[in-house]
């Protein structure tokens, strides 16, 4: 009918059909400018996700900053690359949003003419103020990630510092170490030496008082008696030529522990031996028990002579650290022995 209208009117221009196509485009232009939206506002949220995500990767090598400083060292540098990536994103989230504005503003201008558009311009105008919205939180994300950088780089920075301290503490005692292990180890040669030298003096004056005695050898660094000098066959009971042999001992004892001095710990050990012939007796059951009661025996006489009990030693060995390995009499008789050393406690 309009149409009709139109052509009776004459010469009267028809400008529906310029207005149609002119609308058409228009909401060819808006349907087009949503998508973009849709496709900005996915891509935006896919970034802002992954930022999300960065975020919390950065959060759990935090907590373990204390033990990994190295990896965190790497992790930080991963935290800039991630937040140069967001950055990025977020500038070009910025110019989406510049060129959406853009269109906006033409199609506000194009609504001005055709104001039944208007409905579709307001929802345009919603879905931009959207936009900007997630803009502005992406923009809050990324500030956020840079805050925690910085308290990364703090906490890095103040891990090094408490590194180096703790290295050159470490330096420091280790220096002390060495040092004292050389002072200890020159006091320990020395503590040696001196109970050396005690020792020199304490064989020689046994060597003085027991004289040239074919039952007393010494065998390294031990006077050596023979048991009979000291005990009958299977006995532990000191007889009066061994007491008297122990009398000689302790003056020599005596005289020397006035000597030395009391910061050294020496004792005098005393270990007795049995030869391989084993002993089953109601008193001694077997060589172990009359190897070391002979021992004791020993040591008891030297305290009832006045040497102090924490300077001595009872030992019993059996047959098990025999002089002599051959099975005859004689190696036998080597082997029955109290052997005396003076020595560290």
């Amino acid at each position: 009918m309009p149409l009709g209208r139109s052509r009776r009117r004459g010469e009267g221009i028809n400008y529906w059909p310029g207005f149609v196509d002119a609308l058409s485009t228009l909401l060819l232009s808006i349907i087009m400018i949503l998508s973009i939206f849709v496709l900005g506002q996915f891509f935006l949220s896919q970034e802002v996700t992954g930022k999300d995500e960065a975020l919390n990767r950065l959060n759990a090598q935090i907590a373990e900053l204390s033990q990994l400083l190295a990896l965190e060292r790497t992790n930080g540098r991963n935290a800039q690359e991630q937040l140069s990536v967001l950055t990025s994103g977020l500038d070009k989230a910025n110019a989406d949003k510049t060129r959406l504005q853009g269109l906006l503003d033409d199609a506000q201008k194009d609504a001005a003419a055709a104001s039944a558009q208007g409905g579709q311009v307001a929802q345009i105008q919603g879905e931009l103020d959207s936009q900007k919205r997630i803009s502005d939180q992406a923009m809050a994300q990324v500030e956020l990630l840079n805050q925690q950088i910085s308290a990364l780089r703090r906490q890095i920075a103040a891990l090094e510092q408490a590194l180096d301290a703790s290295e050159s503490k470490d330096r420091e005692s280790q220096t002390k170490i060495a040092d004292l292990g050389s002072r200890l180890n020159a006091a320990l040669a020395q503590r040696v030496q001196e109970l050396s030298r005690f020792r020199s003096d304490f064989f020689g004056r046994l060597r003085e008082v027991l004289g040239n005695r074919p039952d007393v050898r010494i065998v390294g660094d031990r006077f050596v008696f023979q048991s009979e000098v000291f005990f009958q066959a299977g006995q532990a009971t000191l007889q009066p030529e061994g007491k008297a042999e122990m009398d000689k001992l302790a003056a020599a004892l005596l005289d020397l522990q006035d000597k030395i001095p009391t910061d050294i710990p020496w004792v005098l050990r005393v270990d007795g031996h049995t030869d391989d012939r084993p002993i089953n007796s109601p008193q001694f059951p077997s060589n172990w028990e009359l190897s070391s009661s002979r021992a004791i025996s020993v040591v008891q006489y030297l305290m009832s002579k006045g040497i102090p009990a924490q300077r001595l030693v009872a030992a019993g060995f059996a047959e098990f650290q025999p002089i002599d390995t051959a099975g005859t009499d004689e190696a036998r008789k080597k082997n029955r022995r109290i052997e005396l050393k003076l020595t560290e406690r």
